[in-house]
């Protein structure tokens, strides 16, 4: 991967590229859109860390993670969690080291945030992510989260 991939804060100037960002067809019953993710990010506050991910000056992806969230606060409220939320990679540009790049960038944001253990879910079922996860290290829990099988890294 070139060292022109960069992460940057969502912005008033880079807002609109961000929500016309769209994933292949196939896809998008797997994972939420940009504007609901901002949405979800503006709910939870610091603990959701939304990223827009550069390749020179093009926008390839959005990428969301959350730090330090409680993960099931009736169940257990002191289980607190962190991982990758939403991985949007734009159509035309999947299968060039855009997603491995995304979850690097959330490892070593929870690395910095002090945590050793990175989570993911996935929306299982066809043209699901969960290869992509499994193939990076992830390893299935026996957990689901809103119906999605959830994943964990040790860092």
């Amino acid at each position: 991967m070139t060292s022109s991939l960069r992460l940057e804060k969502i912005t008033p100037e880079n807002v609109d590229a961000a929500l016309e960002l769209r994933v292949r067809p196939e896809q998008e019953k797997n994972v939420a859109s940009v504007a609901t993710s901002l949405a979800e990010a503006y709910a939870f506050g610091d603990n959701a860390w939304p990223r827009l991910i550069f390749d020179g000056d093009e926008l390839v992806g959005f990428l969301m993670a959350f730090v330090d969230i409680q993960w099931a606060p009736k169940k257990d409220p002191n289980d607190r969690r962190s991982g990758l939320w939403r991985l949007n990679i734009a159509a035309d540009r999947q299968g060039r080291g855009y997603g491995r790049f995304a979850v690097e960038s959330v490892i070593a944001e929870v690395r910095r945030t002090g945590g050793s253990k990175v989570y993911v879910s996935w929306e299982p079922g066809e043209h699901s992510p969960e290869e992509f996860y499994l193939k990076l290290g992830f390893r299935p829990t026996g957990e689901t989260t809103g119906g999605q099988p959830v994943g964990v890294l040790d860092l």
